[in-house]
C-alpha cells in the first residue's frame, strides 16, 4: 500500500533527476563550445581528441538520465493512483506530485517537438 511518505519520496526523486538532466544538458553545451573553440584555435590533435571524448561521454549521459526519469515518472504516477484510491487525496504531497508530473511531461513534450 502506498503512503504519502512514499509519494513524497518518489516526487523528490523525480525532481532530483530533472535537476541532473538539466545539469547534463548544460554540460553538453559547455563542452560543445569548448570543443568548437579548440578546433577554431587549431589545438593539439591529442588534446582535441581528449576533449571530444569528454563531450561524447557527456552526450551519453543525457539519454541515460531521460530513461531514468521516464521510469521514475511512471513509478510516481502509479504511486499517486494508489494513494488516491486509498482515500488519501488531501495533502500537499498529492498536489506536489501532480505538479511534478505536469512539469516532467512538459519537458518530454518540448524535447520531442
Amino acid at each position: 500500500m502506498a503512503t504519502l511518505r512514499n509519494l513524497n519520496i518518489k516526487t523528490l526523486t523525480c525532481k532530483r533527476i530533472v535537476k541532473e538532466l538539466h545539469s547534463y544538458e548544460k554540460e553538453v553545451e559547455k563542452e560543445s563550445a569548448k570543443t568548437a573553440e579548440m578546433k577554431a584555435k587549431g589545438a593539439d590533435p591529442y588534446d582535441l581528441k581528449q576533449q571530444e571524448n569528454v563531450l561524447s561521454e557527456s552526450r551519453m549521459m543525457v539519454p541515460d538520465c531521460r530513461k531514468r526519469l521516464e521510469a521514475a515518472l511512471s513509478d510516481l504516477k502509479a504511486t499517486l493512483v494508489e494513494v488516491e484510491e486509498s482515500g488519501q487525496k488531501d495533502g500537499s504531497e498529492t498536489g506536489d506530485a501532480r505538479s511534478t508530473i505536469t512539469d516532467i511531461e512538459r519537458i518530454f513534450q518540448s524535447s520531442d517537438a
